[in-house]
């Protein structure tokens, strides 16, 4: 195998669009404890920026309340709940990416609902009503979190419209008008705010147009656009789960960068661009979320993505989710990141070690992403196993990666680098495997949780590697050599050694022989 030469020079700046964003269940949910020590877990290690997710105005958040009252009526806006959890979201440093939705029963023009807890999808039968909501709720959050603050977050109308299970019919002109209705009202209370969407789903591309002139042609603001990616086929239903088929990796990119060519030369071509929702799989009951192949499906599309959009959010954190009702075992092939208990998944630690890579890119491959941190000059390398989609042949059981990797000269004690990898596979840092093997308890006990909390760490190395002169000035070379297993993801870091080991010290001496 040739061994591949990375640049010493830095060949551009690794972006945090990768993390500006993650999904979350419902915003009720936050108010759970498994749920805020799961965010807690993954703002400490990961570190997002923004959290979005649906249910701000549905019923359990409580925020409008219609009256009537000897024959008086009106409505009180209610914000307990509302300011709880963004009280969270703040303290444990995120912000919230708000969605408009879903509508109140109290202002609903149907009965049609979605989810196991019965978000309504269908237009307010105001929409007068509806603005003065959306103006409520953003004075409120101005009046408590300051105007300089809430500028700062986005407002997102709506949940793919164009689905009939997410709005009644998927009537595009319909949502149109409750797009108007809401971005007016966003402005009316301060303009600096920032409003957009359609937030539509894959393969309906045929809305860009629409959208564009309609909010050209009425001259409505729209900060930013939004759009969600899957790759999954249709869902093969068994109890309490699906099956599905998957397209490769490079579908997801394609999606995130669809929207900027279809819209290349009107007024909204140069917005910026959220992916406010991907995944390999659309569902939350899909066994693939909770797979190493999971994490090494997602590494490319982590390491690219933001060539293509300013951010794209991971759907979801955390198993605290509940749209299919509550899990009927505990890896049940949820969205999140985590499962509950805060067990890391694989796609876990693959967000985890993207978090410790270096700003600086010194080489993007097909199978690696290195880094360095111009501090420190630490180096940092994302490997993994390219994987396929379901037409594709199985991956085989190993992938093997030879780097030559440049370090400063004079940065190191001499001769040697030190090395710490990571490995995330089919079995090493695999708390779903452990499961598995243990027989699938639906709900494991507290010894069997204690157990699936250590099968999901990675698989440690620390040793060390030769440095190699070059010759020319300042420069040196580590070769790198990697076997990752199959569905592999790891990372390695080489930094360098400064020895200060005292000259009379013998290791060989230790037992005394």
């Amino acid at each position: 195998m040739e061994r591949i030469i990375v640049p010493a020079r830095s060949v551009g700046v690794l972006g945090d669009a990768w993390r500006a964003c993650v999904g979350t269940g419902r915003f009720n949910l936050a108010l759970r404890q498994d749920y805020q020590d799961s965010l807690a877990l993954v703002q400490r290690e990961i570190g997002f920026r923004y959290i979005r997710g649906h249910g701000l105005l549905h019923d359990d958040v409580g925020v409008h309340r219609p009256y009537d009252v000897g024959g008086r009526r009106g409505t009180a806006y209610v914000f307990t709940y509302v300011d709880q959890v963004v009280d969270t979201y703040l303290r444990l440093g995120i912000k919230p990416f708000l969605e408009l939705g879903f509508m109140p029963t109290g202002l609903a023009s149907g009965d049609q609902r979605v989810f196991w807890w019965l978000g309504n999808v269908t237009p307010p039968r105001d929409h007068a009503e509806w603005a003065r909501l959306v103006r409520a709720l953003l004075r409120h959050l101005i009046d408590r979190y300051g105007l300089d603050e809430v500028r700062t977050w986005p407002v997102e109308v709506w949940n793919e419209p164009n689905l009939t299970h997410f709005w009644k019919d998927a009537d595009q002109d319909a949502y149109f008008r409750l797009y108007e209705a809401s971005a007016l009202a966003v402005k009316d209370v301060d303009a600096g705010l920032q409003v957009g969407g359609p937030a539509i789903s894959p393969g309906a591309d045929d809305w860009w147009e629409p959208f564009a002139e309609f909010v050209t042609t009425r001259d409505l603001p729209a900060d930013f656009l939004s759009v969600h990616a899957y790759s999954s086929g249709p869902a093969q239903h068994v109890p309490f789960g699906v099956y599905q088929t998957f397209r490769r990796p490079q579908h997801l990119l394609d999606q995130f960068a669809n929207p900027r060519k279809l819209l290349a030369g009107t007024a909204l071509a140069d917005r910026p661009l959220h992916v406010t929702e991907f995944n390999t799989s659309y569902r939350p009951d899909n066994p693939v979320h909770d797979t190493a192949y999971n994490a090494a499906y997602l590494a490319p599309v982590l390491a690219e993505g933001g060539e293509h959009a300013d951010s794209f959010a991971y759907w979801t954190f955390s198993d605290v989710f509940e749209e299919e009702g509550v899990p009927a075992a505990f890896f049940h092939g949820g969205f999140g990141m985590l499962a509950h208990r805060q067990v890391r998944k694989p796609t876990f630690h693959l967000y985890a070690f993207m978090a410790r890579m270096g700003q600086e890119v010194l080489a993007r491959g097909v199978d690696h992403l290195v880094t360095r941190h111009p501090e420190t000059g630490q180096v940092t390398v994302l490997a993994w196993q390219p994987v396929g989609g379901t037409e594709d042949p199985a991956e085989p059981d190993r992938h093997e990666l030879r780097l030559s990797i440049p370090v400063a000269a004079g940065s190191t004690s001499g001769t040697r680098v030190f090395v710490l990898r990571h490995d995330v596979d089919e079995s090493a840092g695999n708390a779903w495997a452990a499961w598995c093997e243990m027989g699938r308890p639906a709900s494991p006990s507290g010894r069997q949780l204690d157990a699936l909390h250590e099968a999901s760490e990675p698989a440690r190395r620390a040793y060390s590697l030769p440095v190699t002169p070059t010759g020319s000035a300042g420069e040196a070379r580590v070769d790198l050599d990697l076997t990752l297993a199959r569905h592999g993801v790891t990372l390695v870091t080489l930094d360098p050694i400064r020895d200060e080991t005292p000259a009379w010290l013998d290791d060989s001496r230790i037992l005394g022989r």
